[in-house]
């Protein structure tokens, strides 16, 4: 019995807002009534729901419209542009916090700060200020009271999580595993000393680059002197919003849509890089954090959600790729399997069937009319459906791409994600196959070399010594062979029983017509009996075994 109404203040509203919103499958658990099947509101009924439940709620439905490999489309679409609508915090309030968190007095750090906020979130609000040297800078705070509101939440998602784990939906997708990932996500957030890590990192990783001209893109730099948990400083970056942007008729002899083309180029140059190359990857790109800067320059903000990609897990995406471009879905199937979690039962021939249907639309398709970002969702639905769990970074992975093709499709509208990664992919096998440093991988693979062949001889040694002294064992494990073994035995105990009835019944017949004493006859008719007995056992048994034939 799980009764989220006699707890807290806060859980009678999380049950209010459910009432109201009339989600009734969540109704049900909260009040520790039945319920049947696990199942989800309409997208917008959710939405709605996370909205009213504040911004710590916001906050978890946009962490889950990053996991397309467990929502189905529509809600990833209906949670993408999911933004808590909360008014900022008073000026008297962050100031307090500034003052608590600086080092020195506000005064000696900066020449002046606004105090009205250029942006409110569910975590944090921003400022412009200047330092006491000109700079201009972004002040990005934290909510006062924030922490206590989040500790209070996850507690509850927490509780939910380990109720909804008791169901069926639970068990297939590890819901407690999953409240996990967001409370330390949400924990994350609360964190700016990470986000300012992540955003130097990226900064690095982007600042070259044989793709694309790095000074072309700009991640803002982060003032570690006045940063803190609380309170990050970083360079402020003069701009408006991608799809917001008016380009000029003319800027260095090149007109509006050359313009626009090569800005496309350059984005998702930039992200291919991230995502094949580096491995690091900016996990939000959305138009408000993509910035078309008053230079021409094009700016990366909001580094707070990041992905990575180990490189094993890079070559089997580039490989998958070019299998859906070829629309091989027996490859499909064989590479979704590797990337799985291990230990799961998987049937390749049904995986590679729901491929072949979901390819077979493709067929004759022009690929510039094919939105690869869809397709790579259509992947993560056909892994849930055949209750594969792939990792979570595969889910930032999709839902970057998605991202990062619609701001591009939506500013370009004859871009093709396809036709941009083509002239890499030379690139890029190239440095699958060699690496970044092709001498450094010629002389580790030299020495890989050396030293198997210094070991083989031993061990070929050691193998035949084994092999003469008749201490070799072989350990074989065959899938099934128990289920045979059993079988087996079970055949071999019947046909052992058929005999000593049969046994019986001869000896039986023989002393029967032998009798000459009444004795000799009750013990004809006991063994008659007992045959009768054990052979009427035997065909029961064989009849409720279903194997007759």
């Amino acid at each position: 019995m799980f009764a989220l109404t006699q707890t807290s203040s806060r859980q009678r509203e999380i049950l209010e807002v459910v009432f109201r919103n009339g989600w009734d499958y969540m109704r049900g658990l909260l009040t520790g009534s039945k319920t049947d099947e696990p199942n989800l509101p309409p997208p917008a009924v959710l939405r709605n729901i996370l909205v009213d439940l504040g911004p710590v709620y916001v906050k978890l439905g946009q962490l889950l419209s990053t996991r397309p490999d467990l929502l189905p489309g529509e809600y990833v679409e209906a949670l993408t542009d999911l933004q808590a609508n909360v008014p900022p915090v008073p000026w008297s309030q962050v100031e307090i916090l500034i003052r608590q968190q600086l080092k020195q007095p506000l005064e000696e750090a900066f020449a002046a700060i606004n105090p009205q906020a250029v942006a409110a979130g569910s975590i944090a609000q921003t400022h412009r200020a200047t330092l006491k040297s000109g700079q201009e800078v972004a002040l990005k705070v934290q909510r006062p009271g924030i922490e206590a509101i989040v500790a209070q939440d996850i507690a509850l998602i927490r509780s939910l999580a380990e109720l909804v784990s008791r169901t069926t939906f639970g068990q297939d997708y590890d819901t407690v595993g999953l409240a996990e990932e967001f409370v330390t996500a949400l924990q994350a957030e609360l964190d700016f000393n990470q986000e300012a890590s992540f955003t130097d990192q990226l900064r690095r990783n982007l600042s070259t680059s044989r793709w694309f001209d790095p000074k072309q893109l700009v991640v803002p730099e982060i003032y570690w002197d006045l940063t803190t948990k609380k309170l990050m400083v970083m360079e402020w970056l003069d701009g408006v919003p991608l799809l917001l942007a008016s380009l000029p008729a003319m800027r260095d002899g090149k007109d509006a849509d050359t313009q626009r083309k090569e800005i496309t180029k350059l984005l998702f140059r930039a992200f291919l890089q991230q995502l094949y190359i580096d491995g690091f990857f900016h996990a939000d790109p959305h138009p408000g954090n993509l910035f078309y800067l008053s230079d021409g320059r094009l700016a990366l903000l909001d580094c707070g959600m990041v992905g990575r990609l180990d490189p094993r897990t890079q070559q089997i995406l580039t490989e998958m790729l070019l299998a859906i471009v070829d629309l091989d879905a027996q490859r499909c199937a064989q590479l979704t399997v590797e990337l799985a979690e291990s230990g799961q039962p998987v049937s390749l021939s049904g995986l590679t069937n729901d491929y072949d249907r979901m390819l077979r639309k493709y067929y004759n398709i022009s690929l510039s009319q094919i939105n690869f970002s869809q397709v790579f969702y259509e992947v993560l639905q056909i892994a849930r459906n055949n209750k594969i769990r792939l990792p979570s970074n595969m889910g930032l992975y999709a839902k970057t791409l998605a991202n990062l093709e619609g701001v591009a499709r939506s500013f370009d509208p004859e871009i093709n994600l396809l036709d941009q990664i083509k002239p890499l992919m030379t690139d890029l096998f190239r440095r699958q196959l060699l690496g970044d440093n092709p001498l450094q991988t010629a002389l580790r693979t030299a020495l890989d070399i050396k030293s198997l062949s210094l070991q083989t001889p031993r061990q070929l040694e050691l193998l035949l010594d084994r092999v003469t002294s008749e201490t070799l064992r072989w350990n074989l494990t065959i899938p099934d062979l128990d289920p045979l073994r059993r079988s087996m035995d079970d055949s071999a105990n019947r046909l052992s029983f058929s005999v000593v009835v049969g046994s019986l019944i001869i000896g039986a017949a023989i002393i029967s017509t032998n009798a000459q004493t009444s004795q000799l006859s009750l013990i004809s008719n006991v063994l008659f009996a007992a045959a009768s007995f054990l052979g009427l056992w035997l065909i029961v048994s064989i009849l409720r075994s279903g194997r007759l034939r």
